[in-house]
């Protein structure tokens, strides 16, 4: 009998019966590693991610003539070259500073809209009953496949016909439509997951569908809807596609102006360089202004 009991795993006889979980195998290196080195690792990773932004901040710090001669490392050997004259005369290019002016123009009101309407719609399909309401789903998630380039050419001719063709209220309602999919199918799974006893309760005390979705949908939803704001955001602020198709040729957003300063190269990098930049910059601002909603909204999706 002493012989059995010596022989079984220590596991055993001090966990009472428990055989050890094995760990994965991230978890184990971790573990091994510390914490100092996976931290070196990461911020390794994130410079190597921020050099293109680096680059580019410090090329429209330097003169024309130093970026054609070498490359903008070459600031760290010779400080003296940063200076501040590109974004004077940045400021001083109407046609570039009228597209930054645009696209906010464009990007705010298509956001704001995605963001409303895909609300009340990821309400109604999460908590409302009427005719046909699993079958509409459907039909929007559906639409989530449908790529952007087959709906150019009809929607072009659509605006075309109803004078909407470079115009900014076309761009703004051809982001709206294409954003609006995904933020209904983003919306509604997440106010499903909202605990009905809650809803039922505040129904209970006399709350009216407006109310329950302001006063109750709307903050638990906070983060999806944060998640939801960046993402449109960026997209708009970013695309180039639907602003060079529809929008209005004598005052395009700030994605077609440069790509009309890259077409004379040579003579505009003391625009190009810092323009490229400022528009690099904002959607940052707003990402890092929101991290934390956004991570928040993040990881409720992925534990419910």
């Amino acid at each position: 009998m002493t012989t059995t009991e010596g022989a079984l795993p220590a596991a055993r006889v001090e966990g009472a019966g428990r055989v050890p979980v094995k760990q994965p195998l991230a978890t184990r290196i971790a573990a091994r590693t510390g914490g100092g080195a996976l931290r070196i690792f990461l911020i390794l990773v994130a410079l190597f991610w921020l050099m293109p932004t680096v680059g580019l901040l410090l090329s429209s710090l330097r003169s024309p003539q130093q970026i054609a001669e070498s490359g903008w490392w070459e600031v760290f050997a010779k400080p003296a070259q940063i200076t501040f004259d590109n974004y004077s005369r940045l400021l001083g290019n109407e046609k570039v500073m009228g597209s930054l002016l645009t696209t906010a123009a464009i990007t705010v009101p298509a956001t704001v809209l995605v963001v409303v309407i895909g609300s009340l719609a990821g309400y109604a399909f999460a908590w409302m009953e009427f005719p046909g309401r699993d079958g509409w789903f459907m039909v929007v998630v559906g639409l989530l496949v449908v790529p952007v380039q087959v709906a150019l050419i009809p929607v072009a001719k659509l605006f075309g016909a109803v004078g909407l063709f470079e115009t900014t209220a076309g761009v703004i309602l051809f982001h709206t439509a294409f954003g609006l999919p995904f933020a209904v199918f983003l919306l509604r799974n997440f106010f499903a997951e909202i605990p009905r006893e809650l809803l039922e309760a505040a129904r209970l005390d006399g709350a009216g569908e407006l109310r329950l979705f302001t006063r109750v949908v709307m903050p638990l939803g906070g983060p999806a809807i944060a998640s939801l704001g960046i993402f449109q955001f960026l997209w708009v602020w970013n695309d180039m596609l639907i602003a060079l198709i529809f929008a209005d040729s004598g005052n395009p957003p700030v994605t077609v102006a440069l790509q009309q300063e890259v077409r004379q190269f040579g003579n505009n990098i003391d625009v190009l360089a810092p323009g490229a930049f400022v528009s690099m910059v904002v959607p940052l601002i707003v990402f890092f202004a929101f991290q934390r909603q956004f991570v928040s909204g993040v990881m409720a999706g992925a534990v419910k």
